[in-house]
């Protein structure tokens, strides 16, 4: 689980409840929140195909859940494998296959197995990494579109408002009522736009560059493996790929394991 986002939504909740105070019961109206969620769900269906905008919860849902990514012990594998298949040759980590979890990693390595054309596999494995990158681009393009309709609609919310209010301005004791209750539906869009979707956009498209850069990082070790290159060599490649955080807890570690 990603505790950044849920305590994020938490923290952007609370934050709200105590701004507000004791007159909560004010800001609450149904009809209201029928416009702006319904409004936004309906423009996104609109916007984009059918696959993704009936995925909106699910993608939202999405960054509550964090992959599992440990960059380090990937290194250490691929140079492990690079030693073995040093000393015994390609064809012996055809047994170590079936113990890698990543199924990116599992089917560039199956295909050096294979014996398949270095380039060809370049070209498989940068087209996978493709069809990944559009997958969050596309994830994150909903939810972008989600936090620009919901002002939107917001706004028309405040716009239907004011016309029934100024149907009864004759009544001057009906008017601060009435405008407090037109301004309700700018009040949810700008939370639902500014607390939620776009913040969400925002930790997908973070996601999906840690991910790629990951990926990438497996590709490069995969070509180093089938090109025969020195383990340390390759070694030195993929540390390239690490942030100084993690570069310094990969140094830390492999002192230790010489120790």
């Amino acid at each position: 689980m990603d505790i950044s986002t849920l305590l994020g939504i938490v923290i952007v909740l609370a934050a709200i409840i105590m701004g507000i105070g004791a007159g909560i019961q004010a800001f609450i109206d149904l009809p209201s929140v029928y416009i702006v969620v319904g409004g936004s769900i309906a423009a996104v269906m609109v916007a984009h195909p059918k696959e993704l905008s009936f995925k909106l919860f699910n993608i939202m849902m999405s960054t509550i859940k964090e992959k599992k990514r440990d960059p380090i012990s990937t290194i250490k594998t691929i140079v492990t494998f690079a030693e073995k298949a040093r000393r015994e040759g390609l064809l012996s980590l055809e047994e170590n296959i079936a113990e890698i979890e990543d199924p990116f990693f599992k089917q560039g390595l199956q295909l050096v197995v294979d014996g398949t054309d270095p380039e060809l596999l370049k070209t498989m494995l940068e087209s996978e990494l493709e069809l990944l990158e559009e997958d969050f681009a596309s994830q994150k393009a909903v939810l972008d579109s989600a936090g620009a309709y919901a002002p939107a609609f917001g706004m028309i919310g405040t716009l239907i408002g004011l016309i029934q209010m100024l149907k009864t301005l004759n009544n001057p004791d009906t008017l601060g009522p009435a405008m407090a209750k037109a301004l309700i539906t700018t009040f949810y869009g700008a939370v639902l736009a500014n607390g939620f979707f776009l913040p969400m956009a925002e930790k997908i498209g973070g996601r999906a560059k840690r991910e790629l850069l990951e990926k990438r990082m497996i590709l490069e070790g995969i070509l180093s493996i089938q090109a025969g290159d020195n383990p340390r060599i390759i070694e030195e490649k993929l540390k390239a790929y690490l942030s100084e955080k993690e570069l310094q807890q990969y140094e830390a570690e492999t002192q230790r394991a010489g120790v």
